[in-house]
C-alpha cells in the first residue's frame, strides 16, 4: 500500500516522498524490515524515536515521528505528528482498511462487568445464529476459535488486524473491552464504534492513573470518542454514569435497578442456583447470582436492543446464559461450596461477598481466600483486606501475583488496614496453594469458600516468571482430598 493511502485523514508534515510503497508497519524496532513504516512511540519507559537510526537500518523507508530528524536520511519519508500513538491508531485503520466500520463494534468500559458483559454478548449473538467476535482480559475469539494477544485491550496494530480477520471470516459483530488503559495510550485510536457501555466506576488503577479524576476523565474519553451516529447506554445508579455521557455526541440511553431508565430490572429473588428477575417489564430465571450480575445482564439486554435484536429473542437467550469462567464459578464439594470470583477491587470484593451474605444461610459459615496483586495500585491493600473481614468469618490473607514485589510486603500493607480485634480473625499463609488447602480444612460441612483475586487466570507471576496456577483446579483437587 502508498504510504499517501495510510496517511489519509492525519494531519502531518511531510519530509520526502508520499508515493513510497509500505510492506509493513511497525512501531517494534525489532520487528521492522525492508520497505516497513516505523512509529516511534513515547512509551512510558522507552522512547521510540532513539531507535529510528536502528529501523533505517533495518530496512525502514518510511518514518513516523514527532520531531523532525536534525539530518534526514536520503530516501526515507519522515511523517511527523503531534501524537505518534494517536497517529498510529488511524494509520493502522486506513492501512487494514477500515475493519471497524465493516463491523457494528460495541465496547463497554468501567470498572466491574466488562469481561462477563462482553463474553455474555458474545455468546447471545452466537447463539442468534451470527459470525461474532470477542475482545475480552480472557480470551480473544472469532466465532469459537481463540486467537492470542498480550493485552487486555491490544495495541492498535494488532487490534485492527485482529478486527480485519473478523471481518474476513464473516464477523458481523464484535464485542470488545475498552480498558483505561487503552483509552489513554490511543490503542482505539481510529476505530469506529457502533455503541458504548458504561458499567461503573470504583477505586482501581491509581498506580497508571494517579487520581480518581484522572481515571474518571479516561474512561469518559471513550463516550467522547464515539460518533453521532452510535448509541451509549450507560449506568445511571452508578454516580458517574451521566457524567461519562454528559459530552457524547453518540444518542444516549440509561439503564438501571434502583432508578427509572430506559431498560430497567428488579431483582425478585436470588439464590445459589439462579436469579428470578423482573426486565424490562418481563419475568425470566437467569443462570447467574447477584446484583453485580443483573447489572450485567441489563447491559447485556439493552445493548441487544439497541443492535435491532427483537427483546423476546434477547430474553429467551438470556436465561441460558452461563457465567463467564472465573466470575462466581462454582466448584462444588460433597458438602463444602467453593466459588472462584476475579475480584481485585473493593467494589468487586464487596459486591462478591455482599452477594454470597444474602444468599447463605445463618449456620453457614464464608472463609475467604484473598490477596492483592504487585506492582499495582498500592492503596486499595487495606481496604481489601477489611471489606474481606467485615464480610467474612475467617479470612486467609495469601499471596495473588507478587510480580516483582515481595508477597510478604503486600500482606503487610493489607494487614495494616486491620485492627487487632480484626485480625484475630486472619490467618495469613504466603503460599496460595497452602492458603487455599487450611480454608478448606478450616471448613465445616455446608460452609462456603471464596478464592477472590485471580478468577480465570491460570498462572502465578512471581519475579516476572509465570508459573501454572489455577484456583479452580486447586479446589477441586483438595475438596476431592478432604472427601
Amino acid at each position: 500500500m502508498e504510504l499517501k493511502n495510510i496517511l489519509k485523514g492525519i494531519d502531518a508534515k511531510i519530509i520526502g516522498s508520499v508515493e513510497t510503497e509500505v510492506a509493513d508497519i511497525q512501531f517494534d524496532s525489532r520487528k521492522v524490515k525492508q520497505d516497513t513504516f516505523f512509529v516511534a512511540q513515547r512509551g512510558t519507559k522507552v522512547d521510540g524515536h532513539t531507535f529510528i537510526p536502528k529501523a533505517i537500518e533495518a530496512g525502514a523507508t518510511a518514518i513516523m515521528c514527532e520531531k523532525e530528524p536534525v539530518e534526514p536520511v536520503a530516501g526515507v519519508t519522515y511523517v511527523i505528528v503531534n501524537d505518534s500513538s494517536e497517529a498510529l491508531g488511524m494509520a493502522a485503520d486506513n492501512y487494514y482498511e477500515h475493519p471497524s466500520k465493516q463491523l457494528k463494534l460495541v465496547g463497554i468500559t468501567g470498572t466491574n462487568g466488562k469481561t462477563t458483559t462482553v463474553t455474555l454478548l458474545h455468546h447471545m449473538f452466537r447463539e442468534l445464529g451470527f459470525h461474532t467476535g470477542l475482545v475480552s482480559t480472557i480470551v480473544n475469539k472469532i466465532d469459537e476459535k481463540e486467537i492470542s494477544t498480550s493485552h487486555t485491550t491490544p495495541d492498535a496494530l494488532e487490534l485492527n488486524q485482529l478486527l480485519r480477520q473478523m471481518v474476513d471470516a464473516g464477523c458481523r459483530y464484535a464485542f470488545m473491552e475498552v480498558s483505561s488503559h487503552a483509552v489513554v495510550q490511543h490503542r482505539i485510536s481510529g476505530l469506529t464504534f457502533a455503541g458504548g457501555i458504561f458499567s461503573n466506576i470504583t477505586h482501581d488503577h491509581l498506580d497508571f492513573h494517579k487520581t480518581m479524576a484522572a481515571y474518571i476523565a479516561a474512561k469518559q474519553g471513550f463516550f467522547n470518542s464515539l460518533p453521532k451516529e452510535a448509541w451509549a447506554l450507560t449506568n445511571i445508579d452508578d454516580r458517574n454514569g451521566r457524567i461519562m455521557v454528559q459530552n457524547s455526541r453518540a444518542k444516549t440511553y440509561t439503564y438501571a435497578l434502583q432508578h427509572t431508565a430506559d431498560f430497567h430490572c428488579r431483582v425478585i429473588e436470588d439464590s445459589f442456583d439462579g436469579m428470578h428477575m423482573e426486565l424490562d417489564g418481563q419475568e425470566l430465571w437467569c443462570r447467574l447470582v447477584g446484583r453485580f450480575n443483573a447489572y450485567n445482564l441489563t447491559a447485556i439486554y439493552g445493548a441487544a436492543v439497541l443492535c435491532g435484536i427483537e427483546k423476546q429473542n434477547v430474553l429467551k437467550i438470556l436465561s441460558n446464559l452461563e457465567p463467564a469462567p472465573g466470575r462466581f464459578q462454582y466448584v462444588q464439594g460433597k458438602t463444602i461450596t467453593a466459588i472462584v470470583d476475579y475480584a481485585h477491587t473493593p467494589d468487586a470484593l464487596q459486591n462478591v461477598i455482599g452477594t454470597i451474605d444474602e444468599i447463605r444461610r445463618p449456620q453457614q459459615q464464608l472463609i475467604t481466600v484473598v490477596g492483592c496483586g504487585g506492582d499495582r495500585d498500592r492503596s486499595k491493600r487495606p481496604e481489601m483486606a477489611q471489606i474481606a473481614v467485615e464480610g467474612s468469618d475467617k479470612v486467609v490473607l495469601t499471596s495473588d501475583n507478587p510480580r516483582t514485589e515481595k508477597p510478604e510486603s503486600i500482606l503487610d500493607e493489607m494487614e495494616a488496614g486491620l485492627t487487632p480485634q480484626q485480625l484475630s480473625h486472619v490467618v495469613r499463609i504466603t503460599d496460595r496453594h497452602q492458603a487455599i488447602r487450611t480454608a478448606v480444612l478450616m471448613a465445616r460441612e455446608g460452609d462456603i469458600i471464596l478464592v477472590a483475586g485471580k478468577g480465570h487466570e491460570t498462572y502465578q507471576e512471581v519475579n516476572g516468571v509465570r508459573s501454572h496456577f489455577d484456583d479452580v483446579e486447586e479446589l477441586r483437587k483438595i475438596l476431592n482430598e478432604k472427601q
